[in-house]
């Protein structure tokens, strides 16, 4: 977000201009990620930010807000970065975060403790502190960020205050039409409870922090707004499914359609930031689109589903394995699709039935360093196996 509320929405919606610019790049200049054409207006950061508890008495067949509410607002905080010098208010950011264990950890998004969005080196807040619910306001400190995944996780000393970590669900199971409840700060609002349904699953999102997209991304309805990011998006027994990270919105402010990072993606986030400060990403290099039955036909495929190769980054793992990006394009049902390139079907034998899936693969089992076959189709029939060795991911301020 930027530096004030209202600086923050203006900075927000420059950052999702970014990343929507470079949104067809982002797979091929990352981990193979999907090529998406976003149709959206704006992408805002909705600034705002576990443990293995269940919660009592509630099922999703029953959903019970209130309950849920008082069980876990305790452990959701408010939190303030500010940028400057001692005193200096001006460049300040506001958001949520939510406590994740005993010893003081609490989880939020990387663009609200970070300037992402400034046009500067990304660097951390200078000073930041963490308001409770009873109003009562501590330091904390920065443990780490991830700019590909939106995830940012700080401390506090857990002398200074009771703490109640929240519950991690599993981000998979979640079903559309699901109830979810979010609680955060908006606009300031301590501990305000947003409830709703799940929208979709398994979006691709494009990042506020990085040029690469997000998988398995959540799509609610519930109202959050400026000053929710970093909050939790808990399920009708209260665990943590994502964490609220972005609105599509024609004005700025709520309209029905908000994106939460899946806390699967964050649990590794957060294990590497609490190990080592940093996370590390396998790098392929390519760009890769969706394959379907109908293109597949189309295009002679032997396979239903797949992700096409569309574009290899020169001097990247797929082009020092021999991987092949498309050659020409064609018009199918009103798509543009670039055509000639590898498709694959399988990363170290787990099926791949698109794009994302990919991407996905690739983030969640592999690290730099690693070699992994890839099973692909050459020519539309012809079966190879290709061993790609993975670079790590770096932004784009890195490369």
């Amino acid at each position: 977000m930027g530096r004030s509320l209202l600086a923050a929405a203006v900075a927000g919606a420059c950052g999702a201009a970014a990343a929507l610019g470079i949104g067809g790049a982002a797979g091929w200049i990352g981990s193979g990620e999907a090529a998406r054409t976003v149709t959206t207006t704006k992408v805002v950061p909705i600034q705002a930010g576990q443990a293995g508890q269940t919660i009592v008495g509630t099922a999703p067949s029953g959903f019970d807000p209130a309950s849920v509410y008082e069980q876990r607002s305790p452990g959701v905080v408010t939190i303030y970065a500010y940028f400057g010098a001692e005193g200096d208010t001006r460049g300040s950011t506001q958001g949520s975060g939510f406590v994740v264990s005993e010893d003081g950890h609490v989880l939020t998004n990387a663009h609200v403790i970070t300037n992402i969005g400034d046009g500067e080196p990304v660097r951390g807040a200078r000073r930041l502190y963490v308001e409770f619910q009873d109003l009562d306001r501590v330091p904390a400190e920065i443990v780490g960020w991830d700019l590909f995944n939106d995830v940012g996780v700080i401390r506090i000393d857990p002398k200074a205050h009771a703490l109640s970590p929240l519950p991690l669900g599993d981000s998979a199971r979640v079903a559309v039409g699901e109830p979810v409840a979010a609680i955060g700060s908006p606009f300031g609002n301590q501990n305000s409870l947003a409830v709703g349904v799940v929208s979709a699953a398994g979006r691709s999102i494009p990042s506020l922090t990085s040029g690469y997209a997000i998988a398995d991304a959540i799509q609610i309805d519930a109202p959050i707004n400026h000053g929710n990011s970093g909050g939790p998006l808990l399920d009708a027994r209260g665990r943590v499914i994502g964490i609220n990270a972005q609105i599509n919105s024609t004005s700025g402010e709520a309209e029905g359609v908000g994106f939460a990072v899946p806390i699967n993606s964050v649990r590794r986030s957060l294990e590497q930031l609490i190990s080592t400060g940093r996370v590390a990403y396998a790098y392929v290099g390519v760009r890769t689109e969706d394959v379907t039955p109908g293109l597949a036909r189309r295009l002679g495929f032997a396979a239903e589903r797949g992700a096409l190769i569309s574009e290899v980054r020169p001097g990247g793992p797929a082009e020092a394995a021999g991987l092949r990006g498309g050659s020409r394009r064609v018009l199918f049902n009103g798509l543009t699709v670039t055509v000639g390139g590898d498709l694959v079907v399988a990363i170290g034998g787990v099926p791949v039935g698109s794009a994302d899936d990919l991407v996905r693969l690739v983030a969640e089992r592999y690290l730099p360093g690693q070699t992994a076959a890839f099973s692909i189709l050459r020519g539309g029939t012809k079966r190879a196996l290709v061993d790609v060795t993975f670079a790590e991911r770096r932004t784009e301020s890195e490369r």
